[in-house]
Order: C-alpha cells, then structure tokens, then sequence
C-alpha cells in the first residue's frame, strides 16, 4: 500500500508543477513589460502634460486606457502633421502593441496626455499611472519628472 500511495502522490506532485508551469507560461504571454516611464514638469499656470515610456507586450494586445489619481483624465495621443501643423489626436480605439515588439511613447509621436493635473508637477515628483490593456493585467507604474534627453541638436529625443 505505501508503494501504490507513493506513486499517487508523486503523480499528483508532477500533475501540479505541470499546471503551475502552464499558468506561469500564460502569464507570461499576457503581460506587457514597461521601461522609460517620464513625465514633463507642468508649466506654470497650466494643467496639461506628456508622459512617456516604453511598452514591450509578449502577446499581440493593445494600450487601451491610462489613469492616474493626480490627473482628471489621462489619453493616449498621436502627433501627426495635417496641413503642415503638427497636430495631436486622442487613440480612441488605444494602442496597438505587436507581440515581441517595442513601441516607444515620445515626444513628437505617440504618448500619454495627462489633462487636469491636481497639483504643478516638478522635477523629482513621481506621478503614479495606470496602463490598462485590452488583454494583459493593468500595470501600475511611478513615472519620474523630469525633461526628456535632449539630442545632439539641442531638441527632445524622438
């Protein structure tokens, strides 16, 4: 009798670390990996500003909303130019994140609006936001304040 249990127990300690690789290996292909996360200082007297980061999905998914709690709404935007003018446009239908690939939020492209700001935000303060997809759980992350890396020309990175 202790050889058949053995053999039951050693069965079912296989059957669970087989389940648990499989839920491990699905979490994996639902979740998307943040990097970069920044926001701009607001301008005095205004209550508007960019933030900007990094999204890596290890599934086809998509950015469908942002939140965060010092801010009374928060868009993902596109820049484009229309009639020579840089124009921006809320992504209504969110973000496309191909599987494996990077898509960067940055200046003078796709990126985060933050509308409504509660308090002035300065250099050093972090401002907690909230990505939420289409497929993958929601991340939570504390972006840092701070001006974007400049280029050699004296711009902000694109």
């Amino acid at each position: 009798m202790s050889r058949a249990l053995t053999i039951v127990l050693a069965s079912l300690a296989l059957t669970a670390c087989s389940q648990g690789e499989a839920a491990r290996q699905g979490d994996a292909a639902g979740t998307v990996q943040v990097s970069g996360a920044l926001c701009r200082p607001t301008p005095v007297g205004r209550q508007t500003t960019g933030c900007y980061l990094t999204l890596t999905a290890a599934a086809d998914d998509r950015l469908v909303s942002v939140s965060s709690s010092i801010a009374g709404r928060a868009q993902v935007h596109e820049s484009r130019m229309e009639s020579n003018m840089m124009m921006m446009h809320e992504l209504k239908e969110g973000l496309p994140l191909p599987a494996g690939q990077t898509v960067e939020l940055k200046p003078g492209g796709n990126h985060i609006m933050l509308l409504a700001v509660t308090e002035p935000l300065k250099a050093g303060d972090t401002v907690p936001l909230t990505l939420t997809f289409a497929s993958a759980a929601p991340v939570e992350v504390a972006a840092a304040v701070g001006q974007p890396a400049l280029t050699d020309s004296g711009h902000a990175a694109h």
